[in-house]
């Protein structure tokens, strides 16, 4: 078996490639991304590509299945950017698998795709996927719900798995998602238990996580079983107020959710931080998902807890882990953080 994998040097890409290689069935394994990294990984090569303006499709002549990761979270503040990227080029992802013969698609999808949902029960993979429309995120991984949509009606004959993570964490990810998300000011150092003092107790605060090497191992068992459809993956227990202070020895503090979104509105308005306030919004209304149907079709188990994803991601927060690709190099931040700083904190890519 033959498999491509595109955005393969991101937070899931390395994870999935791992996994994939691991597995006597997969022959091969081509890592597409913007720019070739400095990592070897068994039985794959790599090639540079860009899902917005270059021809994928030689690139997937000759695969038994293609994994769609490719996904631009910054910048922030020019929405139509990500646009691009991630809507308009998973419809150019998806036009190249069918005109190369592409038997089998797996696509990232998300948590952040369902439309806002019940935060004391789970729902189901049948929930709507409208996703929440002030949030770019949210937007986008809907509209590549309504992509596959069409892409299995025009295609019958294609097997499309769509997975739908939480959020998903590793140690050695930490300084790319510290650099998405909470920005260059965040003295990653600090970030240990004895040294935050409160947790913020915010109405809605609960939401799933899971393990990168978890997705990993989940986009891998996409790939090489006959499952089509949507899959929920995440891991237990549900992440809250309690579980954040004990991880980080800290007490809750009761926080008005408008007190926490004006704070990080200031915040993301006055380029300090890189995560718009909308992202908030956005994880204090998605819903909580069952996994029951991963476990049972994908034959897929969690190894890890949520609250071991969240203190592997701390551990890197804190020795600033990185891994040799462009995503994930602390190097891309350049020296003191500089090149983050130059990049206006949520304005450029």
């Amino acid at each position: 078996m033959r498999v491509v994998v595109i955005g393969g040097t991101g937070n899931l890409g390395t994870h999935t490639l791992r996994a994939l290689a691991g597995d006597p069935a997969v022959d091969t394994l081509l890592g597409i991304a913007r720019r070739k990294p400095g990592l070897d990984i068994a039985k794959t090569e790599w090639a540079a590509a860009d899902v917005r303006n270059d021809d994928l499709t030689p690139l997937l002549q000759g695969a038994d299945a293609v994994v769609h990761l490719a996904w631009l979270f910054q910048p922030t503040h020019d929405p139509q950017a990500t646009w691009e990227a991630n809507a308009v080029g998973t419809s150019r992802v998806l036009r190249a698998v069918a005109d190369a013969g592409v038997g089998t698609l797996v696509c990232a999808s998300s948590v952040g795709a369902y439309s806002p949902g019940p935060k004391d029960r789970e729902v189901t993979e049948d929930w709507p996927t409208h996703g929440w429309s002030p949030a770019a995120y949210s937007r986008e991984k809907a509209y590549v719900e309504r992509l596959l949509d069409r892409f299995e009606i025009e295609h019958p004959d294609r097997r499309v798995v769509r997975l739908r993570p939480g959020f998903v964490f590793a140690k050695e990810t930490a300084t790319e998602q510290r650099r998405l998300f909470a920005g260059p000011f965040l003295p990653g150092g600090l970030v240990r238990p004895g040294l935050i003092p409160i947790v913020p107790d915010l109405p809605g605060l609960r939401f799933q996580v899971l393990h990168a090497e978890d997705a990993g191992d989940a986009f891998h068992r996409a790939v090489v079983s006959k499952a089509h459809g949507a899959f929920n993956i995440a891991a237990d227990p549900v992440v809250d107020a309690d579980l954040l202070a004990a991880v980080l020895g800290a007490r809750k503090v009761p926080v008005p959710a408008f007190a926490a979104r004006a704070a990080l509105s200031l915040a993301w308005h006055l380029h300090l931080v890189p995560a718009s306030p909308d992202l908030l919004d956005l994880a204090l209304r998605v819903p909580l998902m069952d996994t029951t149907r991963a476990r049972s079709e994908l034959g897929w188990t969690p190894r890890r807890t949520s609250r071991d994803a969240l203190e592997a991601f701390l551990s890197g927060l804190r020795s600033g882990a990185d891994a040799p690709t462009p995503p994930l190099s602390a190097e891309t931040g350049g020296p003191g953080r500089t090149a983050e700083i130059r990049s206006g904190v949520g304005r450029r890519p």
